[in-house]
């Protein structure tokens, strides 16, 4: 006797033989066993779920010599001829290759006609949606109603192609793809019937590679027993598949996470010695991170579908939250791009090295998911270096005072607003031409943080003006300057170019907004402590929101009492203060604490302190490249014109 394929030999005789489809099948038992038959019955679903087979089922159940039951007996003459196919009165039509209107006409002549030998005579219509338009127009009335004799039975795998008309008029039932833990459960009674040994990853490799159809995953079932000679072993299966074991993923997710490039190579150069699908590879490293996503938010919501709910715990451990969600982004966009890769290994390994390049910026918004370049593992532990630029040597002016100069020939404001005279400014060892003259602030302007204070330049005055000093400043007028200066954020009204000769003035809006701030005493200096503790800390994403938002009020014995703006209330949360306490922690190489209290407070937040450093520097970028010898050529030459808001100054992460 010639072999018979499994999927043909294990086709279920019964409904009780059935795996799966349970909602369907609920329904067909309940109709046959109460006689509430209907006409027509439309079975929509994928390739290979049962479709056809449940139909055939069906027939038996109405055909059956011992009566209409949802339990046929099987030996009958009726069940037997419809189980070899030779059944009279089963008429079986193949939509694809019968289409035109006169193949229904001629189908739908003999509907009058009683059955030969059996209760009911069956249409069963295969892909009926192939049948064209005029086909089913001339089924339509013999559909609407047929002789009560006769019982239509339709199969297809796209229902929207089916007239409305058409689908008013039948029971429709969708059955479902199988999920791989119910093929593999499937294929272990089969195999055991069969009696072929088969190792559990071959058999969740088949599972996978099924998509859903029970048929496929017999089929290949079929194929993996001749390429193993008898024998379903987890590395032969892979190797006739094509694809990757998915311990092989896991490695390399892992050294992603690690930032161990050395290892992703290897795991890399393991996998390309089996020519793997380099998109479904990609696609594997997407299934494993969406799971472990699942998993950090919903672990009762990851299944063990493919077997590795165990695993996929440990990586949800390991690997942070934000992490999975840039590995998950970067590999979306590296699966949309393989294609166009010289090679699809190239593409594949680009997509690995961006994992391993970038990670999560600080200071990206909250709720935003912005990829910064990673520093190399030797530099992440140390604190982050900040790039020069316009600012920083107003900065170092500001917070340490000026040089000493050798000869009077500036007038500055004094501690009480008196003109004090200075001396010409000095040239730095290594530098040309002559330093920049700072005007000298009073000791609450020293002590404020430069990003507090509103400066401008760009004065051609070889001598800088006096400031009003506070006493000079009328209340009235103190305190209505003091609180626009609040409300704008301390926002910084200029900066300094820091051209040779060029002088750095405080303007009265800057003393009134330095009266504001002293008002109470050492906040300037917890405002700064707190701005430059965040620029250390590896913060990002909501923790990073609520603490740039946050005004330190006090700290003592280790901890840290924040105040975070009511309007930004909806940042805090108890598992970022603990996240927020440990890496302070870090840090300082101590134990320390967080408390938050959600309530508005003197001060400025880092949030605001960085605004006002990233205005600055704006403004001073735009005034040097109005006052540069080159573009004023331009502009009095060619009638040039400087596009507004295209200019954007060069300033490091976290610099104020």
């Amino acid at each position: 006797m010639s072999y018979q394929v499994l999927a043909r030999k294990y086709r279920p005789g019964h409904f009780k033989a059935m795996e799966g489809q349970g909602h369907v099948l609920q329904a067909l038992i309940n109709g046959l066993d109460q006689d509430r038959l209907h006409h027509a019955y439309l079975f929509t679903g994928t390739r290979g779920v049962g479709k056809t087979t449940i139909a055939r089922i069906f027939a038996k159940c109405l055909n059956c010599e011992q009566g209409v039951t949802s339990e046929p007996c099987g030996t009958c003459s009726s069940c037997v001829e419809i189980s070899e196919g030779r059944s009279v009165d089963l008429i079986e039509v193949d939509a694809a290759s019968r289409t035109g209107v006169d193949d229904m006409r001629d189908l739908l002549d003999n509907v009058q006609y009683l059955p030969t030998a059996s209760r009911f005579k069956v249409y069963l219509i295969d892909e009926v949606h192939m049948l064209s338009k005029s086909s089913f127009n001339a089924m339509l009335k013999t559909l609407e109603e047929p002789p009560g004799h006769v019982k239509f039975l339709f199969a297809t795998t796209d229902p929207k192609k089916l007239p409305v008309t058409v689908l008013s008029r039948c029971l429709q039932f969708n059955l479902k793809n199988m999920t791989p833990e119910r093929v593999v459960n499937h294929l272990k009674l089969v195999l055991a019937e069969e009696g072929i040994e088969a190792e559990e990853s071959a058999l969740w490799q088949l599972g996978r590679a099924a998509d859903g159809s029970m048929r496929d995953a017999l089929s290949l079932t079929d194929q993996a027993i001749a390429f193993g000679s008898g024998k379903l072993l987890g590395a032969e299966v892979a190797t006739m598949l094509g694809t990757v074991d998915r311990q092989e993923v896991y490695r390399l997710i892992d050294a992603v996470a690690a930032g161990d490039g050395a290892k992703v190579y290897e795991v890399i150069d393991q996998v390309s010695e089996f020519s793997p699908d380099y998109a479904g590879l990609l696609d594997e490293v997407l299934t494993v991170l969406h799971k472990v996503a699942v998993f950090q938010v919903v672990p009762e919501g990851v299944d063990n579908s493919f077997g590795d709910r165990e695993k996929i715990g440990q990586l949800a451990t390991n690997v942070g939250a934000e992490q999975v969600q840039l590995f998950y982004q970067i590999a979306l966009v590296g699966k949309r791009d393989l294609n166009l890769a010289p090679d699809l290994k190239m593409g594949f390994e680009m997509t690995m090295i961006r994992m391993l390049a970038f990670e999560l910026g600080d200071d990206s918004p909250p709720g935003a998911t912005v990829a910064v370049p990673k520093p190399p593992a030797a530099e992440r532990s140390m604190p982050k270096p900040v790039a020069s630029s316009p600012l920083t040597g107003l900065r170092d002016a500001l917070t340490n005072g000026p040089k000493p100069q050798a000869q009077p020939s500036t007038q500055a404001v004094g501690a009480h607003g008196s003109a004090q005279t200075q001396g010409p400014p000095a040239s730095r060892p290594g530098n040309d031409g002559p330093a920049v003259s700072v005007a000298e602030p009073s000791p609450a302007v020293s002590a404020q943080s430069p990003m507090a204070a509103a400066v401008h330049s760009g004065s051609t005055n070889p001598v800088a003006r006096e400031v009003p000093s506070v006493q000079q400043l009328a209340p009235t007028e103190s305190l209505a300057q003091s609180q626009d200066a609040r409300a704008d954020g301390g926002r910084v009204n200029a900066a300094s170019s820091q051209k040779p000769g060029n002088i750095v003035e405080l303007s009265t809006e800057a003393a009134s907004a330095q009266l504001a701030i002293t008002a109470e005493p050492g906040q300037s200096e917890r405002d700064e402590r707190w701005c430059e503790l965040l620029r250390q800390t590896n913060l990002g994403g909501i923790a990073y929101a609520m603490a740039s938002n946050c005004v330190l009020t006090s700290e003592a014995q280790g901890c840290f009492h924040l105040s975070l703006d009511p309007a930004h209330s909806s940042l805090f949360n108890e598992g970022q203060s603990v996240r927020i306490s440990e890496l302070l922690g870090d840090l300082l190489g101590r134990e320390t604490s967080v408390a938050v209290t959600i309530a508005l407070a003197p001060g400025k937040t880092p949030a605001v302190l960085n605004n006002a450093a990233q205005a600055a520097a704006l403004q001073a970028a735009e005034q040097e490249v109005k006052q540069d010898p080159g573009v004023q050529h331009l502009i009095a030459g060619f009638d040039a014109k400087i596009v507004e808001g295209s200019i954007m100054p060069k300033v490091a992460k976290g610099e104020g």
